[in-house]
């Protein structure tokens, strides 16, 4: 009989191919740059306008079809994406691909905002309202209604790694990591954590996707806004230190040697892996919260949507990794989060350890309450309605299980259905890119239309 160890080291192994620079990193860069190529650079140009619409989308509009607002969609999708990849995610990235790592981030995050914006706009235009009067979408739905009835094997598909990677990287991993910070930092029992945890995780998902954005549209702003304010703040602190810090980034991406012995093509794919871990542009998973929003703009609710990658990725990622380069914690031997707490030790004292580990438990949290909608709504497709409550009791349940048990084999599991989820959501975004490319043009046409027809009148 094969030992726990002996399974947890082949699904490393595994999970490792998966994200691998031979597997999942060419595939997602280079759907990005397929269609930020279709789009002609739409989601860059755009990126002012979407501003002004994730403004104007903070309320709820009720003339318009779907759940929640726009705001609260974008809110709900940083919930479950805004976590350990951007504190623990950038600072591996920087210590095994050397600071050149950071601006190979950059670029996946720019060709994975028209990734990010093409799966909204899909999401948008093929959703449908379920059995119990809901508006739902996504992948799976997409897959379905827009290839057809002969690729219903392949919604399936990710609708079912979908449902197992909720329960693995989206809850029992959260948990531990949850449990594991305020235990080290605060000697808090892990059975409380994963008690209080489940708790509170249960009020939040019981009420639905309603619920679930109201919670996320107060606190990840707030958790978002406290950490960069923190970040900015050891940043103007050390203002002296930052070009030599963009510089290092510029020159470590394309040396043959990047730092800490890294090259450039190592270089390339720690930021590439680590950049699409942490925003998860072109796993599909965003666009089933965005399937809720309450809007008849498909175009529009993408251009939102895609602003998702940018604060992740071009926002607090570069935030952590700026902190951690000008206070030379870089240097050090620490890796992942405990790289980034010595960073912060340094920028402001003792407190910058303790604060990196509420920012994790937070932002872990944040994540177990978006994944556990995700989760719940690939399991809908897939049983129906009727499995709704029974997966909600379950994924409460596995929150307490999470905090207090050894996760190797889950973890590893879950990182590799969080990867597969990505090939099923390509191969529809690719054959139905078409569809964006011309609802995209149409809409680009009707916003200019008004203009035009105000300048002949005049």
């Amino acid at each position: 009989m094969p030992q726990s160890a002996d399974i947890a080291a082949f699904l490393g192994r595994l999970s490792g191919l998966v994200w691998s620079e031979w597997c999942l990193v060419p595939l997602l860069a280079g759907t990005g740059l397929y269609l930020t190529l279709g789009l002609r650079g739409f989601p860059w140009l755009g990126i002012p306008r979407a501003f002004r619409l994730l403004w104007r989308g903070r309320r709820l509009n009720r003339h318009e079809s779907g759940e929640i607002s726009p705001f609260q969609a974008l809110m709900t999708a940083l919930a479950a994406t805004v976590g350990t990849g951007n504190i623990a995610g950038v600072a591996t990235a920087i210590h095994f691909g050397g600071p050149g790592a950071v601006f190979w981030m950059w670029v996946i995050a720019l060709f994975g905002m028209a990734t990010k914006f093409s799966e909204a706009v899909l999401a948008v235009r093929y959703r449908e309202v379920d059995e119990l009067g809901n508006y739902v979408g996504g992948p799976m739905y997409y897959i379905r209604n827009g290839l057809g009835r002969n690729w219903r094997w392949l919604a399936a598909l990710f609708a079912l790694f979908g449902m197992t990677a909720a329960f693995g990287i989206g809850n029992m991993v959260q948990a531990n990591s949850v449990a594991d910070v305020l235990e080290t930092h605060f000697a808090v029992p892990a059975l409380a954590t994963g008690l209080v945890a489940a708790t509170l995780a249960g009020i939040v998902v019981i009420g639905g996707v309603h619920r679930i954005a109201q919670v996320a549209a107060t606190v990840v702003p707030l958790m978002a806004l406290l950490y960069i304010g923190l970040a900015l703040s050891i940043i103007a602190l050390n203002a002296p230190a930052v070009p030599a810090a963009f510089g290092t980034i510029l020159q470590a991406a394309f040396e043959p040697q990047a730092g800490l012995g890294a090259g450039l093509w190592v270089a390339m794919r720690w930021g590439f892996a680590r950049g699409c871990f942490s925003n998860e542009a072109g796993l599909g998973s965003a666009a089933i919260a965005h399937a809720a929003a309450r809007t008849h703009n498909a175009v529009e609710q993408g251009m939102i949507a895609m602003l998702g990658t940018f604060i992740d990725t071009l926002v607090v990622c570069t935030m952590t990794a700026l902190v951690i380069l000008i206070t030379g914690a870089w240097h050090g031997p620490e890796q992942g989060a405990a790289l980034s707490a010595a960073a912060f030790s340094l920028g402001i004292g003792d407190l910058g350890a303790p604060f990196v580990g509420i920012a994790l438990a937070l932002f872990a949290f944040t994540t177990i309450v978006g994944w556990s909608y995700y989760g719940e709504r690939c399991a809908e497709y897939l049983f129906g309605a009727r499995i709704i409550n029974a997966y909600r009791v379950a994924w409460v349940a596995a929150i307490a299980i999470g905090a207090t048990v050894k996760l190797e084999i889950v973890w590893a599991l879950a990182d590799i259905t969080n990867g597969l989820m990505a090939l099923p959501n390509l191969v529809a975004l690719v054959l139905l890119s078409p569809v964006v490319f011309r609802l995209t043009r149409e809409s680009r046409a009707a916003q200019r239309r008004p203009a035009s027809s105000s300048r002949s009148e005049s």
